[in-house]
């Protein structure tokens, strides 16, 4: 085993009963094979073998009726990954169509969650829309991160333009996002252009470094921040350890490597924890 420690702020969990199905699903929407199994058993077990000593847990709900029953199981997932030693920190499921975001969201916050995924693209939820706008007021006001799935270069899939979060971020200056793939799936220029160099934003390196050669995942680190982007696998999309393997291969210094697979994950969780993130 490699003597890096890492946090892997880009992961995804399901109940054992649905858990491969859920990653047949996945796969057939993104057209890529799903290459671990979606557990938490699973993934607590390659995070051992990988010296992964922390994750950021995230969930998808698919309809509005689905939020609290997922946000349940994601809450009990996160104090067992704790109980167990993990640094860990779960992000909230959000749909458009949960009636009652604020009550939901102060829920979720005392179940020890300590912000909000969304995933615009899966639950067709453009983020330059006014449901978008109600749930960016209540995470402001609660001084909460939002987590967000970012890019498409399918025409058909452009809720989470990179421009779009762009806007967003002008209208909640104070707004704190995570902006997933590097700022947007396959759409990495599009996410240079409108993301770069603003202070509120974090990015991961999930679901990129598999699509790009180990100079341009490193440009992009150093585009994005690298004080403000974290390594993340995107599981079950990915074998964590062969995840690392690619990561290793960026022309990065010790300094910089780090920084992105542990240091700044470490230093986000603390301010999540502590409800003063970064402005």
């Amino acid at each position: 085993m490699h003597s890096y420690k890492i946090i892997d702020a880009h992961t995804h969990i399901y109940p054992e009963a649905i858990a491969e199905k859920a990653c047949v699903s996945l796969g057939q929407f993104y057209d890529f094979e799903v290459r671990a199994k979606g557990t938490y058993a699973d993934l607590s077990g390659q995070s051992r073998a990988s010296n992964t000593v922390g994750f950021f847990l995230l969930s998808v709900a698919t309809n509005g009726n689905q939020v609290p029953k997922v946000n349940d199981k994601l809450a009990a997932v996160l104090m067992k990954a704790r109980d167990e030693g993990f640094e860990a920190i779960g992000f909230a499921a959000m749909h458009q169509d949960c009636p009652d975001f604020a009550g939901e969201i102060d829920r979720c916050v005392g179940l020890g969650l300590r912000g909000v995924k969304v995933h615009p693209d899966i639950q067709r939820m453009d983020i330059a829309g006014e449901r978008m706008r109600d749930l960016c007021a209540c995470l402001v006001e609660r001084h909460l991160p939002l987590f967000l799935h970012m890019g498409d270069n399918r025409p058909e899939y452009r809720y989470s333009e990179p421009g779009k979060l762009a806007a967003l971020l002008d209208e909640f200056p104070t707004l704190t996002a995570i902006a997933a793939h590097y700022g947007g799936y396959m759409a990495w220029d599009e996410a240079v252009e409108a993301l770069a160099g603003r202070p509120n934003v974090w990015y991961d390196c999930s679901s990129a470094l598999w699509a790009m050669s180990p100079e341009r995942a490193a440009e992009l680190t150093r585009l994005m921040g690298v004080d403000r982007v974290m390594y993340g696998t995107d599981y079950p999309v990915c074998n964590l350890k062969e995840h690392f393997e690619l990561f290793l291969k960026l022309p990065l210094t010790e300094e910089e490597r780090a920084a992105v697979i542990y240091d700044n994950a470490h230093r986000f969780i603390a301010m999540a924890e502590n409800f003063e993130l970064s402005r």
